[in-house]
């Protein structure tokens, strides 16, 4: 499969030793964190970008499927930008919906939050919003999987940037217990997402659920409010 080696190779050759050695402490690799195991070359991701854009024209389906399951970081994320720039690239029907069950198919391999964040939404989440039909969305948000978890809520990006926000918010109180810290964080980014397109709809459901999440998901949300406004919520004051 030329196409995926072409892709390894050009990946090591811009792979940088510091990066290398940094990105497995940034991405949390060690053991018993939620990246343990994962292999980083120190490939930037603009790199990257650049790296898929060179090759998304010229790689099957069945050839990413070769080279996602890699043990590699940069290989994984590599791919993930050549399907979505696959996803962006054909108006067909069929093809699209290849790609979105190619996507779930793998999703195994989708394993770290910029994995999730850097591909679901613009695949995903633009699918689901393209055919009105939330069903893929709301089958991850019920997955035992914490990425798949993650896929749900950030895939409802395209839904907020068109201006729908009831399966964001739906997903987001669903999310309201779970146990690691990284779904609290995509929790409050998406809520803050909602509310720099529309402030109200951001403001309306904190003020009925500001008290029942968590202070990492409220800090996220409310970050880009007026400094008032933020404090009476961190201070309980709403």
């Amino acid at each position: 499969m030329k196409s995926v080696d072409d892709i390894k190779q050009a990946l090591e050759i811009l792979s940088i030793p510091e990066k290398a050695e940094f990105f497995p402490k940034f991405f949390k690799t060690g053991k018993g964190e939620y990246g343990e195991g994962d292999v980083f070359i120190g490939v930037t991701v603009p790199d990257q970008r650049s790296v898929a854009k060179e090759f998304y024209n010229k790689i099957s389906l069945g050839e990413l499927g070769e080279l996602l399951p890699s043990k590699i970081h940069e290989h994984r994320l590599t791919a993930l930008l050549i399907l979505v720039h696959q996803f962006e690239k054909t108006k067909d029907k069929i093809k699209q919906k290849e790609i979105i069950d190619f996507y779930l198919k793998h999703t195994k391999y989708i394993n770290n939050w910029d994995l999730v964040d850097t591909s679901c939404y613009k695949i995903l989440g633009r699918y689901c919003f393209e055919n009105q039909d939330s069903k893929l969305l709301e089958k991850l948000s019920d997955s035992k999987n914490m990425w798949e978890m993650r896929m749900a809520i950030v895939g409802t990006m395209h839904h907020i940037k068109k201006e729908q926000f009831e399966l964001t918010k739906t997903f987001a109180l669903k999310n309201l217990k779970h146990p690691h810290d990284l779904m609290h964080k995509a929790n409050g980014w998406l809520l803050r997402e909602m509310g720099k397109i529309n402030e109200k709809e951001l403001l309306d459901f904190l003020n009925l659920h500001y008290k029942e999440i968590t202070r990492t998901c409220l800090r996220y949300a409310i970050e880009k409010l007026e400094e008032e406004v933020r404090q009476n919520y961190l201070n309980g004051k709403i």
